[in-house]
């Protein structure tokens, strides 16, 4: 079974890769097929293997020989590595279809907020409607209430954090983390944004020691957010009954 959601994350993974060429871009992610975003020969089946069709042709276009992005086997590996870690997590369970969800979308989300500094409405929608419809049916009137205090939350306390920051940061990251308060519940979003800003401040000290960035320059915060997030995912209730004990308890 774990090598079935291992490469059931791979596939996906490719598929995910198609999602952050095309959004950005405004293209249908359905059609046209595959194709060299350089020469445009469409792909045969053995040029869409993940992984082993990048090793196959040495990371370059069997038709063209230009150089393919190592974010196509990374986004791949990576994603299959996160299914084979959530499975062991949670199982077989309605909670796996959750999170491989949120992680894939969150993945997209990251790679090209990296890439092109913005957040597709587009996905976010898509996000919010999915997981509204995985709330609706596991519904109770405490998780809609917490789902909603989330996403009030973080919404108006990002807004302020952007009115404050003066575009420090954008609407897409407003946006972004309302839809995570609303998928996790006000508590776990208290957690994740606290750890959002611990992970984004580490890595922009980082990059600014090592003048990969400078202080002009600026850095998308959708991937700490999405870091943040998978954390939460894996050790969000660990760390909550870890702090309230500390400090209740102390």
């Amino acid at each position: 079974m774990n090598f079935v959601i291992f490469i059931t994350g791979l596939i996906i993974g490719s598929f995910l890769n198609v999602c952050i060429y095309r959004i950005p871009k405004g293209e249908s992610i359905v059609y046209p097929p595959s194709h060299c975003t350089n020469c445009n020969t469409r792909l045969k089946a053995i040029d869409l293997i993940p992984v082993f069709s990048y090793l196959l042709n040495k990371g370059r276009c069997r038709y063209c020989g230009e150089r393919i992005s190592l974010q196509y086997p990374f986004v791949e590996i990576f994603n299959g590595l996160i299914y084979l870690l959530l499975f062991y997590k949670f199982g077989l369970s309605f909670n796996l279809i959750k999170y491989l969800f949120l992680t894939s979308l969150l993945i997209v989300i990251s790679v090209i907020d990296y890439k092109h500094q913005i957040i597709p409405n587009s996905i976010l929608l898509f996000g919010f409607f999915t997981i509204l419809i995985f709330k609706l049916l596991y519904y109770s009137k405490a998780e809609l209430l917490n789902s909603i205090l989330g996403l009030l939350i973080g919404g108006l306390i990002f807004s302020i954090i952007v009115i404050v920051s003066r575009g420090g940061m954008g609407g897409g990251d407003i946006r972004l983390i309302a839809l995570l308060g609303f998928f996790f519940g006000w508590k776990h979003l208290l957690l994740l944004m606290l750890l959002s800003f611990v992970i984004g401040a580490f890595f922009s000290i980082i990059l600014l020691l090592l003048k990969i960035k400078s202080m002009k320059d600026f850095i998308p915060f959708g991937p700490f957010i999405s870091i943040a997030a998978i954390i939460t995912i894996f050790y969000g209730d660990t760390l909550i009954s870890y702090y309230i004990n500390y400090f209740f308890n102390w």
